[in-house]
């Protein structure tokens, strides 16, 4: 029987990023170059061998230091990770189950004649092609609101042509709505500054499933499958499912929460974004993911928050965050 060296073996992890962990673990909180220069290695050189460390959240770089769990950190942190890791498999299988009819029901064609008339369904499944072009011709083409589910293009230059075509269609009178998740407040913050300075109404949520995009009442544009690829995609014209997407994007522009800075970081909207997650009852490791951050600037942020509104608890950071009418 071979015994693991250490806790990070024993989880799995190789010899090269043990050895690097116990070179850094002691120095907890140093910058990064300092740590480096002791271990006569380069920063990059470092953090190379840490890569599988930091891929897990063990090791995190922050504002230059380097910040290291200790041993019995790294379990927790493991063990938490192989609960959702638990978790998400579970609705997985949750999700296949579900799907199973519609297996069924797909073999299942209605005989000749049972039907008075079967028409095809208005739309097509693309790859390839220039996207770009394609959504600037539909948009140009078409009339009413654009409404956009937007969890991740932030990516130039496609985004600068898009930005132009939206403030295109803005100052012809039209609406362009997008609910971004609240991470891009410290992902793209450009993104969000440059499509609200064309006109965009820009409303955030702490997460979102889909990429999705709608055209006025005749065209929605969605991932295929759903989710967040670029390809294959599915252009539907069919007037009962752009208008059930249109329903779906209203009930999620409810639930958002507007953008009330596009400069800085937007420090109002994390505010609120944070006391909406703390009123739901998230935890901090929880809240850090879908906020985007660190845990450690979730829990200073919560500190800052209940030091701002005088509270001694959360319960009661909350109450009085209601009774200023913050949330």
């Amino acid at each position: 029987m071979v015994i693991p060296d250490s806790v990070i073996t024993a989880l799995g992890f190789g010899k090269t990023a043990d050895r690097a962990y116990h070179q850094v673990v002691s120095q907890n909180g140093r910058e990064l170059v300092s740590i480096a220069s002791s271990v006569l290695r380069t920063p990059e050189e470092l953090l190379r061998d840490l890569a599988p460390l930091v891929e897990r959240g063990i090791v995190r770089v922050e504002d230059s230091r380097l910040f290291v769990l200790t041993p019995a950190e790294v379990v927790v942190r493991m063990v938490e990770i192989s609960a959702e890791s638990a978790a998400a498999a579970h609705g997985r299988l949750e999700a296949v189950a579900r799907a199973l009819p519609h297996l069924t029901a797909s073999n299942v064609r209605p005989a000749a004649g049972e039907l008075a008339e079967v028409q095809p369904v208005d739309g097509e499944i693309s790859s390839g092609g220039q996207p770009v072009e394609l959504l600037a011709s539909l948009i140009r083409g078409s009339m009413g609101d654009l409404l956009w589910l937007r969890p991740d293009q932030f990516h130039k230059p496609r985004e600068d042509a898009m930005a132009q075509i939206v403030g295109e269609q803005v100052a012809k009178g039209r609406r362009s709505r997008a609910i971004y998740p609240v991470r891009a407040l410290h992902e793209a913050a450009d993104t969000l500054a440059l499509r609200a300075s064309v006109g965009e109404e820009i409303r955030l949520l702490p997460q979102l499933p889909t990429r999705m995009f709608i055209i006025g009442t005749t065209h929605v544009i969605l991932p295929e499958p759903l989710g967040f690829v670029d390809e294959p995609r599915s252009l539907v014209r069919q007037r009962g499912w752009v208008e059930a997407m249109t329903l779906w994007f209203e009930s999620l522009w409810e639930k958002a929460s507007p953008l009330t800075s596009t400069s800085g970081r937007g420090a109002g909207d994390m505010r609120g974004f944070l006391l909406q997650q703390l009123a739901a009852g998230a935890q901090d490791e929880q809240i850090a993911r879908r906020l985007g951050v660190s845990l450690r600037t979730v829990r200073r942020r919560v500190a800052d928050l209940m030091s701002e509104l005088g509270a001694e608890s959360r319960f009661q950071a909350g109450v009085e965050a209601a009774k200023r009418g913050w949330i």
